[in-house]
């Protein structure tokens, strides 16, 4: 490990960032005490307070604290300091499953069924819960070493919003491609019903590899949402034809249901039910999070890095995909991930100031510091602006490994920008 203090909050010690959004950031972190490697999601308690969420989100972590579902990341304990609340979950080092559609174009129906089977599963346990996800999306399913796939930010992928008094709940939220037409609509609407849309969308993705309802004009797309207006490709089976129409079908009230889906002769096929693990949970951190009496245990200390973060073995290890060394440092520059990496032999500030270089051809405004740059596109894309984060990590004295990530913006973006760059960085690529 580097001289340099690391941050440590209780029992964790905090690592590199694994990904970040409006309200929260994730890193990796390890429990000095086990060793065990977890992903740690911060968010900002005075946020939080401003927007009087803390109830809420009491009531949402308490949840999904009582969730054990194999299809659905676990929460194992939450933590506060004076400024943040730490929710610790549980480290999936499998990708996105949108990674594995965007190698393989698209999936056969047999694969397509055992993701959704899985995806369905989640949701309607977490439903029968209370739990709504409400941006249900590839980018938001993972998958474990083992190929399970494990659903993120389930209840948490938003500041939760309060249901009114008619039972629905009235903020618009999600990716627009993914998103129900009644949640466009703006006059309430069933979490269950505008979960269950998005599900018949990824569906339609996994298996023909392109959104059904696309279009660079939002207004336009919109209309297609609410007429659903999409075609099945020709490879699609009758039968998966008929559930994803169903599904996809712009009236929540005739919509087909849950129950329905499970049901159906489609989604029967080669259907496994998954089995649950009952333990007793306790809810006291949960209690004591917003708890302003007397000091925290947890404060966090941050000190300044002066040099490169060193990176030790169990970090290496986690950020390949479970053992596997040799998908650590990218041989192909062909697929690339919503973060990507490779090894390098020049300093941290030569490597970075290459980048920084490539990057503003590009359109892209750049910040440095403490061996970071922040890239962020003057362009508004899909999703806003795209912005990238990079990092240097020193593995050893002389070979640095640099991270590239998509801090925010649309995914498809930033392969492309990936693509585009890695052309002006070939001479810094140490080639393994």
């Amino acid at each position: 490990m580097s001289s340099t203090a690391r941050m440590r909050v209780g029992r964790y010690e905090i690592g590199r960032t694994l990904g970040e959004g409006s309200f929260a950031k994730v890193k990796f972190a390890r429990n000095v005490e086990t060793g065990e490697n977890v992903a740690i999601k911060i968010l900002d308690k005075e946020k939080v307070l401003l927007h009087k969420m803390v109830g809420q989100i009491k009531r949402e972590i308490s949840t999904m604290k009582l969730i054990r579902h194999p299809n659905v990341i676990r929460m194992y304990e939450v933590m506060a300091s004076k400024t943040k609340i730490y929710i610790v979950l549980e480290l999936v080092t499998g990708g996105e499953l949108f990674d594995k559609i965007a190698s393989s174009g698209r999936l056969k129906e047999d694969e397509a069924r055992k993701y959704f089977q899985q995806l369905i599963n989640a949701v309607d346990y977490c439903h029968s819960r209370g739990v709504y996800h409400r941006d249900l999306k590839p980018e938001n399913l993972l998958l474990d070493v083992n190929g399970l796939l494990k659903v993120s930010d389930f209840g948490l992928s938003a500041l939760p919003q309060q249901v009114r008094e008619d039972g629905l709940l009235h903020t618009t939220c999600g990716t627009p491609n993914y998103v129900a037409p009644e949640v466009i609509n703006n006059k309430g609407y069933d979490g269950a019903k505008a979960d269950l849309w998005s599900c018949g969308v990824i569906l339609f993705i996994l298996m023909a590899g392109y959104l059904p309802f696309e279009d660079s004009n939002l207004m336009i797309l919109y209309k297609k949402i609410f007429k659903a207006d999409f075609t099945c490709p020709a490879w699609f089976s009758t039968s998966v034809k008929k559930l994803i129409k169903r599904i996809l079908d712009p009236n929540p009230q005739t919509r087909m249901t849950m129950a329905e889906v499970i049901e159906n002769e489609w989604f029967k096929k080669g259907y496994q039910p998954p089995s649950f693990e009952t333990a007793e949970i306790s809810l006291d951190d949960v209690n004591a999070i917003f708890d302003e009496s007397g000091e925290s245990a947890n404060l966090v200390v941050e000190q300044r890095l002066e040099r490169p973060s060193q990176m030790n073995a169990f970090e290496l290890i986690s950020t390949s995909q479970g053992l596997n060394l040799g998908s650590l440092f990218e041989k192909q520059m062909g697929l690339v991930q919503r973060e990507t990496r490779f090894a390098s032999k020049l300093p941290a500030e030569e490597i970075l100031s290459k980048i920084e270089e490539a990057a503003k051809p590009l359109g892209f405004n750049s910040e440095k510091r403490n061996y970071k740059l922040k890239l962020e596109g003057e362009k508004s894309g899909r999703k806003g602006p795209l912005a990238i984060a990079t990092q240097v990590f020193e593995v050893a004295p002389s070979l640095n490994m640099v991270e590239v990530r998509k801090a925010r913006g649309d995914t498809l973006e930033f392969h492309k920008f990936y693509k585009n760059i890695s052309a002006g960085l070939k001479d810094i690529i140490w080639k393994t």
